[in-house]
C-alpha cells in the first residue's frame, strides 16, 4: 500500500542527542556580562562607579566607559565573539541589530581586536527604514543607539557565528523616541518617582527607587515544519486565512496540562537551556488548551529586564523550533475556531527593599501601603481603560478578544470577593468581619482586619488582582510588552500623584484617617471598572454599556484614544512620550494594522486562484466525468441525484469563491483610494474583512467536499495533530 504525505509525516522519527546533561546551576547566565562577571572582571572602584550609574540613572564619564568596554570585548572573545552589536527594539515589534566586527587595521596586512567606550555608549545605525509614524523623512537617515546598562549585554549564536549583544535606546537624530525601550525607561522612571513621594507621605523614608516588575506567560503553537512551509498564509501572515476545525478540537479538554509529547519535551528543553545561559528564568512549560499549543513563563523580574527577555524568549522559541523540524507560531489566532494565544502579563510594583507593594503584607504599615496602591492602580485602570485597550491593539489580537478564549474588549478588574468586601466596608465606613484566612491588621480603628486575599482567579477578567500582583490578560501573544508597561507605568504614575494631593490636603497629623477618608472616596467613583463575574456573558457586555465602560472591538477605533487630549497630555506631563512621539505610535500601529490585513488578503487571493479554484475545479470534472460515464453504462435512466447536487454545491461555492475575491478587490482597491491612514483601516476593517470571512466559509465549505487527495493544503487535523 502506498503511504500517503500524512502517514509519512506520523512516523517521522526525530533523535535528539545530548552529550550529557549539568545542572542548570552550573551554565546559568554563562552567556550574560551580569552584575557578577563585572564584577569578576572590572576593577572594585569601576564596578561600584556602574553599580551607582545604574541605581541612580547616571551616565558613566568615558574613562570608566573605556574600562568597562575594555573588559567586555575581553570577556566576549572568550566567548567565541567576532562582532558586537547594539541590540535595539524599533516600533517593528520586533529587535533589530547591526553587527560591526572588532578587528581594527593597525598596519597593512595586521589587525587587532578593539573595543572602545564610545562604541559601547553610542551607535549610529540607519533610521530611516525603520517605522517612526512621520517624525523623520525617508532621506534623513540618521538614527542613535544608546546603552541601557540596566539590562546586561549577551552573547548570540547562530550557527557558527558569535556576537556580543547590547541592549540599547534608539533615537532620532534630533532626540526623539524610535523604539519601544527609550519611552518604557522613561515610564518606569515617572511611576518610581511617584511611588517613592507617595511612601514617604506614608512614613517610609528609607524609600530610594520603586521598580514594576513583570512575569509574561508566552503562549505559543509548535507545529511541523512540513505543513509550514506548505502554508504561504502562515510563513508570511502567521495565521490561516482559510481552513475547516478539525473534528477534535478542545472539546474534551484532554490538552490542558496533559503529558507532553516526547519531540515536544525535547524541544522545550533546548529552549531553556538557551534561555538558562542568557539569564533567562524560564520556570513552567505546560501543554495549552488547544492541541499543539504550549506555554512558557519565567520567574518574575524587573520591567526592564523581563521585557528584554520576553523578546529573546519569542526569539529563542523560533530558533530552536528550526532545529528539531518544528515551526513556532506566535500569531494570536493562527487556526480559526481553535483558542489563540495570548501573553499574561503579571505586574506589580516593589521598593528598593524588596517590599511588593500590591502584596497585603503582616503589619499595619505595610496594609496601608496595600489599600493606596491598590486602589491607584484601580483608579488609573478606571479613568484610562481606554489607553489600556489601545495598548493591546493589533490586527491579530482583534481575532482573539471576545471569542470567549481571552478576555473581552471591555476593560475591568477583577478584585474577588475578599478584596470587594473590604472596599464596600471602607467605602460604608461600617465594620465587617473578614474571612476567615490569615488576619492582618489594617491599622485603621474604625475597620476589622483584612485577611490576604484567597479568592479564585477569575480567568474571563481582563485585568485580575491574584493575590499580590495584576494579571492582565488582554496581552497578544506576539506583541512586545513594552507598549502595555508603558500605558500602566504612566496610567499608575498619574493615580498616585493624584491620591497623594489628595492625602495631603486631608491633613498630615493623622495619616492613616486621611488615608481612610481619601480612599472611601475613591472607592465610590472606581465601582464602575469593577466586575467578579462572567465577563464572557452577553448580560455583562450590556451591564458595562450602562456603567459607561469602553468597549472598542476592532484596533482602528480603540487607537482613537491615543490622540485624545487626556492621551497626549498625560504622556507630556510625565515626559514618557512628546504629543508628537504619542501621535507617530497611533500612525503606525494604523499602518501596522492595514499592512498586517493588506498581506493577509494577497494571501488570501493567491491561495484562492492558485490553489482552491484549481483544485475545486479538478474534482468537478472528476464529478461530471463520473456522471456521464454512469449514464453512458447504465442509461438515461440511471440514479445520478446524489452525484448531480454534489456537482451543483462544488460548482456553487467555486462561483462564491471567485465572485467574492473579486469583490474584496474592489474593496480594498476602494480603500487605497483614500489616503488618511484611520478612515483607511476602519474601511478595511468594516467593508473588507467581513467578505474575507464570508469568503472563508465557502472555501471551508469546499474542503469539506472535495476528495482529500486533491485538496491542496495541509488540513488543520494534520496540522495540529501530527507532530
Amino acid at each position: 500500500m502506498k503511504k500517503t504525505k500524512v502517514t509519512i509525516a506520523a512516523e517521522r522519527q526525530y533523535t535528539i542527542e545530548k552529550e550529557k546533561f549539568v545542572p542548570v546551576s552550573q551554565y546559568f547566565g554563562e552567556d550574560t556580562f551580569s552584575h557578577k562577571v563585572m564584577k569578576e572582571k572590572l576593577p572594585k572602584d569601576v564596578f561600584k562607579k556602574i553599580i551607582a550609574a545604574i541605581n541612580e540613572d547616571a551616565p558613566l564619564d568615558a574613562e570608566t566607559a573605556n574600562v568597562v568596554a575594555h573588559a567586555m570585548k575581553e570577556w566576549a572573545l572568550e566567548k567565541g565573539a567576532t562582532h558586537f552589536a547594539h541590540w535595539f527594539q524599533p516600533m517593528t515589534g520586533i529587535t533589530a541589530e547591526k553587527h560591526d566586527a572588532f578587528v581594527d587595521p593597525v598596519a597593512p596586512g595586521e589587525v587587532i581586536e578593539r573595543f572602545s567606550g564610545k562604541q559601547l555608549v553610542q551607535g549610529e545605525p540607519d533610521a530611516s527604514s525603520f517605522p517612526s509614524g512621520g517624525i523623520r523623512a525617508t532621506f534623513e537617515a540618521r538614527g542613535y543607539t544608546t546603552w541601557d546598562m540596566s539590562s546586561p549585554a549577551f552573547i548570540k549564536r547562530h550557527g557558527i557565528s558569535t556576537t556580543l549583544c547590547i541592549p540599547t535606546a534608539f533615537i532620532s537624530y534630533t532626540g526623539q523616541a524610535l523604539d519601544k525601550k527609550t519611552p518604557l525607561l522613561r515610564s518606569i522612571r515617572a511611576l518610581s518617582k511617584s511611588a517613592v513621594a507617595m511612601l514617604k507621605l506614608l512614613g517610609a523614608k528609607d524609600v530610594k527607587k520603586v521598580y514594576s516588575n513583570l512575569g509574561p506567560e508566552q503562549e505559543y503553537f509548535l507545529i511541523d515544519m512540513d505543513y509550514y512551509y506548505k502554508r504561504q498564509d502562515l510563513v508570511l501572515g502567521g495565521r490561516t486565512v482559510v481552513g475547516a476545525p478539525p473534528a477534535k478540537g478542545q472539546e474534551l479538554e484532554d490538552q490542558y496540562f496533559g503529558s507532553i509529547k516526547e519531540r515536544i519535551s525535547s524541544y522545550m528543553h533546548d529552549v531553556e537551556e538557551e534561555l538558562f545561559k542568557l539569564g533567562i528564568p524560564a520556570k513552567t512549560r505546560h501543554n495549552e488548551v488547544a492541541p499543539s499549543q504550549y506555554e512558557i513563563a519565567p520567574v518574575y523580574e524587573e520591567a526592564n529586564l523581563a521585557i528584554d527577555h520576553n523578546q529573546l524568549v519569542m526569539e529563542t522559541l523560533r530558533s530552536v523550533a528550526k532545529k528539531h523540524h518544528l515551526a513556532a507560531l506566535l500569531h494570536e489566532k493562527p487556526f480559526a475556531k481553535i483558542n489563540g494565544s495570548g501573553k499574561h502579563v503579571n505586574w506589580s510594583m516593589s521598593d528598593n527593599n524588596g517590599n511588593n507593594l500590591l502584596n497585603p503584607g503582616s503589619t499595619p504599615q505595610d496594609n496601608i501601603h496595600f489599600l493606596v496602591f491598590l486602589i491607584a492602580t484601580v483608579r488609573a485602570v478606571y479613568r484610562h481603560a481606554d489607553i489600556l485597550r489601545a495598548s493591546v491593539a493589533s490586527y491579530g489580537n482583534d481575532h482573539r478578544l471576545g471569542a470567549n478564549e481571552a478576555p473581552p474588549a471591555i476593560i475591568s478588574v477583577f478584585l474577588g470577593d475578599q478584596l470587594t468586601q473590604i472596599l464596600e466596608s471602607i467605602e460604608q465606613g461600617t465594620v465587617t468581619k473578614a474571612t476567615n484566612a490569615e488576619i492582618i491588621d489594617l491599622g485603621i480603628s474604625s475597620l476589622y482586619q483584612v485577611s490576604k486575599d484567597n479568592t479564585d482567579r477569575n480567568r474571563t477578567s481582563p485585568f485580575a488582582f491574584t493575590g499580590n500582583k495584576f494579571e492582565f490578560r488582554a496581552v497578544g501573544s506576539s506583541q512586545s510588552i513594552s507598549t502595555q508597561i508603558i500605558a500602566l507605568n504612566t496610567i499608575v504614575a498619574e493615580s498616585i500623584d493624584d491620591l497623594a494631593k489628595k492625602i495631603k490636603a486631608k491633613g498630615a497629623d493623622n495619616i492613616n484617617k486621611a488615608v481612610f477618608e481619601v480612599l472611601k472616596e475613591e472607592i465610590k467613583e472606581i465601582k464602575p471598572i469593577l466586575f467578579n463575574g462572567d465577563n464572557y456573558s452577553k448580560a455583562w457586555e450590556e451591564e458595562a454599556a450602562k456603567r459607561g465602560l469602553p468597549n472598542e472591538k476592532t484596533t482602528p477605533s480603540a487607537l482613537k484614544a491615543l490622540v485624545t487630549e487626556k492621551a497626549l497630555s498625560l504622556f507630556e506631563k510625565y515626559e514618557v512620550l512628546s504629543r508628537v512621539e504619542l501621535k507617530s505610535r497611533q500612525l503606525i500601529h494604523l499602518e501596522r494594522y492595514i499592512k498586517d490585513m493588506e498581506i493577509e488578503i494577497k494571501c488570501l487571493h493567491n491561495i484562492c486562484m492558485n490553489q482552491i479554484i484549481p483544485a475545486a475545479i479538478n474534482y468537478q470534472k472528476r464529478l461530471a466525468e463520473a456522471i456521464n460515464a454512469t449514464k453512458e453504462a447504465l442509461g438515461s435512466a440511471a440514479v445520478v441525484s446524489s452525484q448531480v447536487e454534489l456537482l451543483k454545491k462544488v460548482m456553487d461555492l467555486i462561483n462564491n469563491v471567485y465572485a467574492t475575491d473579486k469583490e474584496i478587490q474592489a474593496r480594498v482597491e476602494a480603500a487605497c483610494g483614500v489616503h488618511d491612514e484611520q478612515k483607511k483601516a476602519e474601511m478595511l476593517s468594516s467593508k473588507v474583512k467581513p467578505k474575507m470571512d464570508e469568503m472563508r466559509d465557502y472555501v471551508d465549505a469546499l474542503e469539506g467536499l472535495v476528495d482529500d487527495e486533491i485538496w491542496p493544503l495541509p488540513k488543520f487535523w494534520e496540522i495540529l495533530f501530527i507532530n
